[in-house]
């Protein structure tokens, strides 16, 4: 698409590589005009102002005229609205929509999405239908037929289903889930079955990494002299870097997307088997209602749980693929013990449901306990007794009465196309926090097909690295003494924080020794006084749109910013220490400024524990939230920190409570917390307070390092709030140590 606008004269290379990546920038030196409008944004319109000769007058513009550009901010649909003259006249469409990337990117998707109907036409933003016909009418016996996983579709049954009415079923069918020592079999299954004309289907091939190289010379040996005429082999994978690029590239791929919006997953559940199956929805005689409402309830639940995966982190942690499989088997239990007890046993079909058919796909803590919550909803006596059961505030959504299949199909397909966040307990605000997530993967997923040349196309690359290098440099502090910070902080039993801010300093020392090292590198591989060698090339590239390389995040902390804004965080982080080492511990520790947070908690709980002569095992935090954002002085025990930002809620600092969000805020800062070491067992479980799980980077996901630690979760906050706290667990409210900007 990009060769063809350009190749037409409608798109700039250099403002193509500035809509994908917002410019490279580390400091903004003119003031932010409009409170309205987020330091991001008018860093952006300061850096696209210097773009071109077209952009000159915007950041002026935007600074004379705040009040007009912020109608333009407020407005519901930018993205269908003029630009404040007389910038809507001068600038080409693809020129508005940069200033829509850097005012409002929550709205880039529907603008790109407009851009290209008009310019190429709707085949190129409509997805095809997905057709199996088709697509084994263009397949042969040599050529393997793939389907491409996404999350929550599976095409098995599908597939059998074909399989049957292309007189393929039963022994002519061959079916194995690829995994450990699954291998060997698999290629016993294709031998036989491209001698014989039957059909094989090996799943999961993302999970067989060390069997690939094995599929890739099976596939390669299949010539239509050996190979049976009626012989095809299915394969079945997500995206993976391993997969066979031969492979992809001579077979025929296929991708089944699964239905988007409440109604038509709803609708599919009801359409599908087992549900369309009338002597299975009739199989409860004398219990029909109970099981009817128990069942429609249970869809709602499968709906539900697949839609919040597009909310991202809000949504879940971790993107499971639940799939119609996990459907069908809940709802054969449901039935089951419907039939076989007088009450329902409400624990029963919960914990078969939520912690084994649901839950034995989700691997976090925090997003079970979601799970559990939502289940809840659906799996309780009231859904039965009431006869218009709300699954929402609204009271759009509800248990409709009893009534025959077909309306309950009907009342299905009357339902709203598109729903409001509130049907899954979350704010407004989290269809922005979508948005900017979509727009964010478009991103960075069209950035990687770029060439790597595509950034030299200008002839000024080498200047830019140079500048961008030497700019970085120039701001990069000498490495810490660490023999001196040993010799001001020496290893007291009573004062644990001296470890810390000392094996703090040498993480940062590691971490600023390969920024360093790096970038002088790389200043003599421009200069031609060393090689260019692939990692250099990779910092580059990385430089020149704005990424964090990856030889840095090796040695980083989590970090999910763009470089200017990682390079401004990591001098702030090693201005905090420095300010530690020339002053002494702080009144208020900066929790995000720590690089291995758990040290500095480990810390807190140590002194308190040597203090008091107590056992650091039995000691917990406790929580208070002060009203203030500054401290001169220390709590006599614990510690103050600051830095936090609660996502998915706010802080209301007058009533001292969880509060809603403001509209289009999407994240609030928290003022000082209180750190207070406690016992176990002194810790007030009667007062309901929300457990908030505390994060470094918005991701929220990450992985167990060497240490046992999450190398994303720090830990659980108390916090106060006079609302359920069910409520806090569906908006998905956590607290972030950091920000993406």
């Amino acid at each position: 698409m990009r060769s063809v606008f350009r190749a037409k004269g409608e798109l700039n290379l250099a403002e193509f590589l500035f809509f994908l990546t917002g410019g490279v920038g580390l400091q903004n030196t003119k003031p932010n005009p409009d409170s309205s409008l987020s330091e991001k944004s008018w860093d952006e319109i300061c850096r696209l102002s210097n773009l071109a000769d077209v952009f000159e007058p915007l950041a002026d513009h935007v600074k004379d005229k705040a009040s007009v550009w912020r109608q333009y901010y407020d407005d519901k649909s930018p993205h269908e609205s003029q630009l404040p003259l007389p910038w809507n006249t001068k600038l080409t469409d693809f020129q508005r929509m940069i200033i829509l990337r850097c005012i409002r990117p929550d709205k880039v998707i529907p603008a790109i999405t407009s851009y290209v109907t008009e310019k190429l036409g709707k085949n190129f933003v409509e997805p095809p239908p997905f057709d199996l016909t088709r697509s084994f009418a263009d397949s042969n016996c040599c050529a393997p037929l793939i389907f491409i996983l996404s999350p929550g579709a599976d095409p098995t049954m599908a597939l059998l289903k074909f399989a049957e009415d292309k007189g393929f079923g039963g022994a002519r069918f061959n079916s194995i889930s690829l995994g450990q020592g699954q291998g060997p079999i698999a290629a016993k299954m294709i031998q036989q079955a491209k001698a014989e004309g039957s059909w094989v289907m090996l799943q999961n091939c993302h999970l067989a990494v060390s069997w690939m190289s094995s599929l890739e010379k099976i596939c390669e040996e299949l010539t239509t002299e050996n190979t049976h005429t009626d012989f095809r082999l299915w394969l079945t994978s997500y995206p993976s870097p391993k997969f066979p690029v031969t492979v992809l590239q001579n077979g025929v791929k296929m991708t089944n997307e699964p239905p988007t919006g409440l109604r038509q997953n709803l609708l599919q559940s009801y359409v599908n088997d087992p549900i369309n199956d009338p002597a299975f929805f009739g199989g409860c005689p004398g219990k029909e209602a109970v099981f009817e409402k128990l069942l429609f309830g249970l869809c709602f639940f499968h709906a539900l749980v697949q839609e919040r995966r597009k909310f991202g982190p809000l949504g879940w942690n971790i993107p499971y693929g639940f799939n119609e499989s996990d459907l069908r088997i809940s709802v054969r239990q449901l039935q089951m013990f419907v039939n076989e007890y007088k009450d329902v046993p409400f624990d029963a079909i919960t914990y078969l449901t939520g912690e084994c058919n649901y839950g034995g796909r989700v691997t976090d803590d925090w997003d079970r306990r979601c799970l559990l919550t939502i289940l809840s909803d659906f799996y309780t006596p009231k859904i039965i007794d009431d006869s218009r059961y709300k699954f929402s505030a609204s009271g759009f959504y509800y248990a409709p009465p009893k009534g025959s299949y077909d309306e309950y199909v009907e009342f299905i397909k009357s339902l709203p196309i598109t729903q409001l966040p509130e049907v899954f307990g979350m704010h407004d605000n989290v269809d922005i926090s979508k948005e900017l997530q979509e727009t964010r993967l478009l991103f960075n997923n069209i950035l990687l097909t770029q060439g790597k040349g595509d950034a030299g196309a200008q002839g000024k690359t080498d200047d830019v690295l140079f500048n961008i290098a030497s700019d970085i440099l120039t701001k990069l502090p000498k490495d810490f003494d660490l023999e001196q910070a040993l010799a001001l902080y020496p290893v007291v039993y009573q004062e644990s924080m001296n470890t810390v801010i000392v094996q703090e300093m040498d993480r940062f020392n590691r971490l600023t020794s390969i920024v360093r090292i790096s970038l002088q590198n790389l200043k003599k591989a421009i200069k031609g006084q060393v090689v260019m060698s692939s990692d250099l090339e990779a910092l580059s590239n990385s430089l020149l749109i704005g990424k964090i390389p990856a030889m840095w995040a090796k040695r980083s902390y989590p970090s999910l910013k763009p470089l200017g804004s990682y390079v401004n965080d990591l001098i702030e982080r090693l201005k905090f220490l420095q300010k530690w080492y020339d002053n002494g511990k702080p009144s208020v520790f900066w929790i995000s400024g720590f690089y291995f947070t758990q040290a500095f908690l480990t810390g807190v709980l140590q002194n308190y524990a040597r203090r008091y002569t107590i056992p650091i095992d039995l000691l917990v935090f406790d929580f208070e939230i002060l009203s203030k954002d500054m401290s001169d002085t220390s709590p006599a025990d614990g510690a103050y920190i600051i830095g936090l930002f609660a996502d998915g809620a706010r802080w209301d600092r007058q009533l001292g409570l969880l509060a809603e969000q403001h509209p289009k805020v999407l994240y609030d800062p928290l003022p000082i917390i209180w750190l207070k070491p406690s016992k176990k067992q002194d810790i007030n479980d009667k007062v309901a307070r929300y457990k908030c799980p505390v994060y470094k980077t918005s991701e929220r996901r990450g992985i167990l390092s060497t240490t046992g630690h999450s190398t994303n979760f720090v830990l659980p906050v108390l916090l106060d709030t006079d609302k359920p706290v069910q409520h806090w667990i569906k908006r998905g409210t956590a607290l972030l140590c950091q920000l993406d900007d």
